[in-house]
């Protein structure tokens, strides 16, 4: 039985150990530390689990072990894009083998596609297996921008089940939000915009794919929870979560959220290059904002 996608997904990272093998153990003890904090979802291996830099058998492998642990008790969804499309279908292809419950796919980075080559790109990918797939959007990363008159189209495919938007802009959300109420049945709306996945909500989309939800879980959690009983509750315990989420993108992710993991003990201080670890200069305010936020 499909697993139900909604509220708080967590765009997951990837702990490494000080050589920069994958640390499995930390993975293991951040799914379960996940679950426990009303995590309603796992995107493995997407941007923020490094997935520029993982090679395409240690993508697998961190998937699979996600799916492995994880057992069944919230959806997996493997982040299995690419700029290939011939990789982007054998990593779709390979994550749906491995148990994965959906597939996360970033628009083709670097090559610039038309909205036309988008249309093919996404339709192969979406007919080359059973995958239920959910497009992903974030033209500051790709200089792409999948457009909603192109999602439109690609939503009528019985395999492409939502998109996570990264642009923060009322209209794009509208159109979006239009698109899914327009569908037979339902197009999922997520949020790829930790300071504004509230407003999405409130539009009516359903849910975040968040990078803090990787130091505040239970905050996220509840602040999708709250939003269906109580908005005004909600708007009120996000704002406190403000700052902390602009110092998540202070430097490039994952590289605050990882060291933010780090000095909570969660995960070891160790990300591949090209990126390195949170430069010095940035490490006092953060650390004076955990401090702020119980977090330490």
């Amino acid at each position: 039985m499909m697993q139900v996608l909604s509220g708080s997904l967590v765009a997951l990272v990837t702990p490494m150990e000080k050589n920069g093998d994958v640390d499995f153990n930390a993975l293991e003890n951040l799914i379960e530390w996940h679950i426990h904090n009303g995590t309603d979802g796992i995107v493995s291996v997407g941007t923020t689990g490094e997935s520029a830099t993982l090679e395409v058998d240690e993508h697998l492998d961190v998937i699979k072990h996600t799916v492995k642990c994880v057992n069944g008790r919230i959806p997996v969804i493997a982040g299995s894009g690419s700029n290939s499309t011939a990789q982007a279908i054998e990593t779709t292809k390979e994550s749906y083998k491995i148990g994965a419950d959906y597939s996360l796919l970033v628009t083709p980075y670097y090559n610039k596609p038309s909205q036309r080559g988008l249309i093919e790109h996404y339709t192969k990918i979406a007919n080359s297996s059973d995958m239920k797939l959910i497009l992903y959007n974030v033209p500051s990363r790709t200089s792409c921008d999948l457009l909603p008159e192109t999602v439109e189209i690609l939503a009528k495919h019985k395999n492409i089940i939502g998109i996570k938007e990264a642009v923060n802009k009322k209209e794009r959300i509208s159109n979006l939000i239009n698109i899914s109420n327009k569908n037979n049945e339902e197009f999922l709306i997520f949020s790829g915009d930790d300071e504004s996945f509230l407003n999405l909500l409130e539009s009516g989309g359903h849910g975040v794919i968040s990078v803090a939800a990787n130091i505040v879980p239970n905050i996220i959690s509840q602040i999708c929870n709250k939003f269906k009983e109580n908005p005004d509750e909600a708007f009120k315990l996000n704002k406190k979560y403000k700052n902390l989420y602009k110092l998540l993108f202070i430097e490039s992710n994952p590289v605050p959220v990882k060291w933010m993991l780090y000095k909570t003990g969660l995960i070891q201080d160790s990300i591949r290059l090209p990126l390195l670890t949170l430069n010095k200069k940035y490490q006092e305010n953060i650390a004076l904002e955990m401090l702020k936020l119980e977090l330490l």
